[in-house]
């Protein structure tokens, strides 16, 4: 009978403490944590993916050559990309452990107020910062949304025009065809003096719609701005738990002052009536 008692005593603390637990983690911040992962391993990866494959399409199919010296052309500015990206997937790892780890202590700071943790003016200080920086954060995030979004359009009229030429091959001529052509001056990639056009009658034309490369680059750029726009979502999740944490942490400092003052006080009339009494007590003795 004592033996089944203490096995309910044990497995009833096992619990209590596995609620304890769970009651302490921040499930807001483990959230958005997770949808910053997803979101920039899902920019970093589709679009270093798809930088590789608009090298190859630029060398294949529009005769691109990399420039022999050191000059600022297409091709070093996309390996300029690939090592932001490499700066960007490193930064927003440990930038989500950070903003992990300030969401357990204040969660614990709100919840045990007066236990292990302690609401000081270092943590209010961090978690002002912490809002700040994921502010600045989120409008970067917004600034490469949009960057991300010009491929996309580039792309999109190559991929949409190249399913339009497979629908209306027969029906057009030939001097139509000569006319359809993507001129990479329009979008910035070479100078104005380089004439690097691809016309509907070119055998290149018809090479780079029929093959895969087009096709995978355009849906890895399409992921790549899904990516940015769930990092943009996690920003924003990230400004609302920290500053409902902010908020919590703000009345919680105030609610600890106001117990200091009471005890305080409280002490202090202890002690007076403690006083009295030793004095009635001297007097009648």
């Amino acid at each position: 009978m004592e033996e089944n008692m203490e096995e309910g005593q044990t497995q009833k603390g096992c619990s209590e403490c596995c609620l304890k637990c769970l009651s302490g983690i921040p499930y807001a911040s483990l959230i958005a944590t997770i949808l910053l992962y997803a979101g920039v391993a899902l920019f970093c990866g589709c679009g270093h993916e798809a930088l590789s494959g608009t090298v190859t399409i630029l060398q294949t199919y529009f005769d691109v050559v990399r420039s022999p010296v050191d000059a600022l052309d297409v091709f070093t500015m996309i390996d300029i990309f690939k090592y932001v990206i490499y700066g960007v997937a490193a930064a927003f790892f440990v930038y989500g452990i950070l903003l992990m780890v300030e969401g357990f202590f204040t969660t614990g700071a709100i919840r045990d107020l007066y236990g292990d943790f302690k609401i000081t003016t270092c943590g209010r200080c961090v978690s002002a910062w912490f809002i700040m920086l994921t502010y600045i954060f989120m409008l970067a995030w917004l600034g490469v949304t949009a960057f991300t979004s010009l491929p996309v359009f580039m792309y999109f009229n190559i991929w949409n025009t190249c399913q339009n030429m497979t629908l209306l091959e027969g029906s057009l001529s030939s001097a139509n065809s000569a006319n359809l052509c993507f001129d990479l001056r329009q979008y910035g990639i070479v100078s104005i003096g380089e004439e690097k056009r691809l016309c509907a009658d070119n055998e290149n034309f018809k090479k780079m719609c029929e093959s895969n490369e087009l096709d995978l680059t355009f849906h890895l750029f399409v992921c790549a701005l899904a990516g940015a726009g769930a990092a943009v979502i996690a920003m924003v999740h990230y400004l609302m738990v920290l500053s409902a944490n902010w908020a919590y942490v703000k009345d919680a400092c105030r609610m600890q002052k106001y117990e200091d003052i009471k005890s305080k006080e409280e002490q202090e009339l202890h002690d007076i009536h403690s006083t009295r009494s030793k004095e009635r007590l001297n007097a009648y003795t």
